[in-house]
C-alpha cells in the first residue's frame, strides 16, 4: 500500500497533546505516513512545561539527512524551533532538499510557556522566505509584524506584512478574536480569502495549532490545492476540538482521532441496532410486546448529546398478520422518543446507551418484578406543556427511583398510549431482556 509521506520538524511533547505527537497523530488520521525530525525534548503535561532540552543543530541536520536518503518527501511542516541555530539548520536542509514547507511559527505553549528564544526571531523571519505557507495565530503574527491585531482589518494588514518576508502564502488564524465565529484570513497571490467556522468552545485547547498545520500539510501531501487543504483542515480541527480529550488536570488536548472513532462508532451502532431489530422481529414471541404505535430500538454514540447522535429505526417494528414486521432501517436520528430516553439515561450513567419501547400491561410489569428488574414510572397527566415527554418523564422516573432504573413505564393519558421502556448497555441486551419477558407472559 503506497501512501504519501509528510515530515514534521518540531519538539516533542511528553504529554502527547502537541508537538510531534500531535503532528504524527494528525498525519495518521488523514492517511499520510508521518516522519519526524525532533528539535527539542520537553518535560511537560497539560498544566505546563517544566523543562526543555534543545537538541544540537548538527543532530537535527543528521535526522533530516537520514530520512531524505530513504523516504520520498515533498511536504514538511515546522513547529517548535527553539533557537536561531536550529532554525538555520532547518533553513539549510529545506533548501538542500527542495522541501515545500508549511511553517507554524510556534512561540509559546497553550499554557503560556515560551518555546522559542527571543533572539531567534530574526532567524525565523529568514526561514519564512522558504515557506509555501505560514500559519501564525494572532499573538505570533503580532510578534512577527510588531503591531497589535484587534480586527479582521488588522489580520489582513499583518498577513500582507508577513508576505513581504518571502512566503508564498500567509494564513493568520483568528481564534483569539472574540465572536461566535472563528475567521482565518489567507493572503496568497496578492488576494485575500476568508475561512469562517463556528466557534466550538471558548476555553483554550492544547495542540490546536500543531494539528491544524499538520492537517493542512497532510492535505497538500495528498495533492490538494492550498484552499482545499485549508478548508478540509478547518473541518478536521473543529471535530478534534469538539471531541477534545479529558486527560490530565490542565488544558484539554484536541482529539485527532475523533473522526475515525466517530465513523467506527456510527458503523457499530448501525450494525448493532439492525441485528437487534432483526432478532426481535424474527422471534415469534415478540408480537406479544408490540404497542399499537409500534416499537423502536435505539443506540447512542459515545458522548451523545442530541437525537442526531443516536441511531434508531427510520420506521418502527409493527404487528402485521400476527407477526412482528420491520418497516425501517437504522439511521442517525431515527427515533426521537427512544433517543431522548437513552440520552437522559446516559446523563446518569454513561454505560447505558440503548433503549426499546414495548406495550404496557400489568402482566409485563409482573414479569419485570419476576426478573428482578428495577422499575420506575411517571404520570403523563402531570406532563408540563412544551417539554419532550421522555426527557421530562425519564427524569421524573429516575428521581422517584432514587437512581437509574432498568424499566420506565407510564399508564398513558388522554390520546396517549401507555408504554414500557427498557434500558441497557446495548441493543442486543435490551432485546434479549424483552424476549425473556415475552416468554413469561401469556
Amino acid at each position: 500500500m503506497k501512501v504519501p509521506c509528510a515530515l514534521t520538524i518540531a519538539g516533542s511533547d511528553s504529554g502527547g497533546g502537541a508537538g510531534i505527537q500531535a503532528d504524527l497523530k494528525t498525519f495518521a488520521a488523514l492517511g499520510v505516513h508521518g516522519l519526524c525530525v525532533v528539535t527539542a525534548v520537553t518535560a511537560q503535561n497539560t498544566r505546563g512545561v517544566d523543562a526543555i532540552l534543545e537538541l544540537p543543530p548538527e543532530f537535527v541536520t543528521q535526522q533530516l539527512d537520514t530520512l531524505m536518503r530513504d523516504f520520498e518527501v515533498v511536504w514538511a511542516k515546522t513547529g517548535m524551533l527553539g533557537n536561531a541555530d536550529i532554525i538555520r539548520a532547518v533553513e539549510a536542509g529545506t533548501k538542500r532538499y527542495n522541501l515545500r514547507l508549511v511553517v507554524d511559527p510556534v512561540m509559546a505553549a497553550a499554557t503560556g510557556a515560551p518555546l522559542m528564544r527571543e533572539d531567534a526571531l530574526e532567524a525565523l523571519t529568514k526561514l519564512l522566505a522558504c515557506a509555501e505557507l505560514v500559519t501564525p495565530n494572532m499573538p505570533e503574527a503580532e510578534r512577527l509584524v510588531g503591531f497589535k491585531i484587534r480586527s479582521k482589518a488588522d489580520m489582513r494588514k499583518a498577513a500582507r506584512a508577513i508576505s513581504k518576508m518571502g512566503p508564498r502564502a500567509v494564513l493568520v488564524k483568528g481564534g483569539h478574536l472574540k465572536g461566535k465565529d472563528v475567521v482565518d484570513v489567507l493572503y496568497a497571490g496578492e488576494k485575500f480569502k476568508e475561512f469562517k467556522s463556528p466557534r466550538v468552545i471558548s476555553q483554550p485547547t492544547h495542540g490546536t495549532g500543531c494539528s491544524f498545520a499538520s492537517a493542512i500539510t497532510a492535505g497538500l501531501a495528498k495533492g490538494a490545492d492550498l484552499q482545499e487543504a485549508i478548508s478540509n483542515a478547518k473541518e478536521f480541527i473543529e471535530g478534534a476540538i469538539e471531541s477534545r480529550l479529558r486527560v490530565g488536570k490542565g488544558v484539554m488536548p484536541v482529539n485527532q482521532m475523533a473522526a475515525l472513532f466517530s465513523n467506527a462508532e456510527k458503523s457499530r451502532a448501525l450494525e448493532e441496532v439492525w441485528r437487534a431489530a432483526q432478532l426481535f422481529a424474527e422471534d415469534s414471541e415478540s408480537v406479544k410486546l408490540l404497542p399499537e404505535v409500534g416499537s423502536n430500538i435505539a443506540m447512542a454514540l459515545p458522548g451523545a448529546e442530541k437525537t442526531s447522535d443516536v441511531v434508531g429505526l427510520s420506521g418502527r417494528i409493527v404487528r402485521v398478520g400476527g407477526r412482528a414486521h420491520l418497516t425501517g432501517f437504522p439511521q442517525l436520528g431515527g427515533s426521537e422518543h427512544v433517543a431522548n430516553l437513552v440520552l437522559t439515561a446516559m446523563r446518569h450513567d454513561h454505560r447505558i446507551r440503548a433503549g426499546l419501547n414495548i406495550r404496557f400491561s400489568e402482566e409485563i410489569l409482573r414479569a419485570c418484578k419476576k426478573l428482578g428488574l428495577k422499575v420506575s414510572w411517571f404520570d403523563r397527566n402531570k406532563e408540563p406543556s412544551g417539554v419532550k415527554t421522555m426527557k421530562w418523564g425519564a427524569e421524573q422516573a429516575i428521581k422517584l427511583a432514587g437512581g437509574l432504573p432498568q424499566v420506565i413505564f407510564d399508564r398513558g393519558a388522554r390520546g396517549k398510549e401507555p408504554m414500557v421502556r427498557l434500558l441497557g448497555t446495548s441493543p442486543i441486551e435490551v432485546v434479549k431482556l424483552a424476549l425473556r419477558m415475552a416468554r413469561i407472559i401469556n
